[in-house]
């Protein structure tokens, strides 16, 4: 059986993958351990095709100092001043975010950031849902099971791969009843657009990639934006890099990385994660249908229906 090639194998001729503390074109992957804002001033204008990022929420976590929401937004647009400084005319920014939570009341971040991209002329072109079915259960309130995804553009000439992402058909074998392609197949044969809602499972204590980061990306999440959204070898850039996934998600698709990250601990995990993906030795979920359990199993049946 002949052996399939590594990443870094696909990617480059180079032997060993070298990761850069600074910023370099030519780097296959720049991941630098500081803060964003000033590693981006060594981005040029124009460098970067996709940036995607879930920055911190601003509720408390333990890599984050929570601030007054004011001053959150003006620490967020100035990062995001910089992202469209140095994003190319065809690219896109992918800012992921959640609710900040004051006293029991959610406010989206997503409504309050969106200014910080329109003063710059930047185009919404899918508020994405990413859906997901575990998480912390509220007493008081509908539990938390999605966040969005603003994916921006600069220009309208922009990339952007389908085909590379399609999902399986619910009824790929439906024919035209009507019409001029009447008995043909009326499904695509790769399959049908993944639409902006997107059911994919978040990083938990079971996950195949779970580290010690509390609120990790998942790879497959980032792998469609990447896929739909850049080219081979473009560069991929994650200003609150966490762990990782988001250069990992470049990287089993051949493109180059960068990425900035402030706690140690993370940016370590970070490092050896991305070593781990260029050997073809990193274990992540696929981006594949959520798993449904066989009615059978003992966990499936309702324990309570015996008490009538």
């Amino acid at each position: 059986m002949k052996k399939m090639a590594t990443p870094l194998e696909l990617f480059s001729d180079e032997p060993s993958l070298t990761i850069s503390n600074t910023f370099a074109p030519s780097n296959l992957a720049s991941l630098y351990w500081g803060e964003c804002l000033s590693f981006l001033k060594t981005i040029p204008d124009k460098s970067i095709q996709l940036i995607v990022t879930s920055p911190p929420y601003n509720i408390g976590k333990p890599y984050e100092t929570r601030l007054d929401i004011s001053e959150y937004i003006v620490q967020q647009g100035s990062v995001i001043d910089e992202c469209v400084r140095a994003l190319q005319p065809s690219g896109s920014i992918c800012w992921e975010v959640g609710n900040y939570v004051n006293n029991g009341e959610i406010i989206p971040l997503d409504i309050l950031l969106y200014n910080c991209f329109r003063r710059h002329g930047m185009k919404l072109r899918n508020r994405v849902i990413w859906h997901f079915g575990h998480g912390l259960h509220c007493s008081r309130r509908f539990s938390g099971r999605y966040e969005v995804i603003l994916w921006f553009t600069k220009t309208d000439d922009y990339v952007f791969n389908l085909n590379a992402v399609r999902v399986p058909q619910k009824y790929p074998g439906k024919k035209h009843f009507k019409g001029p392609n009447i008995g043909k197949y009326s499904s695509h044969p790769r399959g049908k657009n993944p639409s902006d809602v997107w059911d994919i499972p978040n990083v938990k204590n079971n996950h195949v990639e779970k580290t010690t980061h509390p609120c990790q990306f998942p790879v497959a999440l980032v792998q469609r934006l990447v896929l739909a959204l850049t080219n081979e070898n473009d560069l991929v850039f994650d200003p609150f890099l966490g762990v990782g996934s988001t250069a990992i998600a470049g990287i089993i698709n051949k493109r180059r990385v960068a990425g900035a990250e402030m706690r140690q601990d993370y940016y370590d995990i970070a490092v050896e994660r991305v070593r781990l993906a260029y050997a073809g030795r990193l274990k992540f979920r696929p981006d594949k249908p959520v798993y449904e359990p066989e009615p059978g199993l003992s966990l499936v049946k309702n324990p309570f229906l015996a008490f009538g």
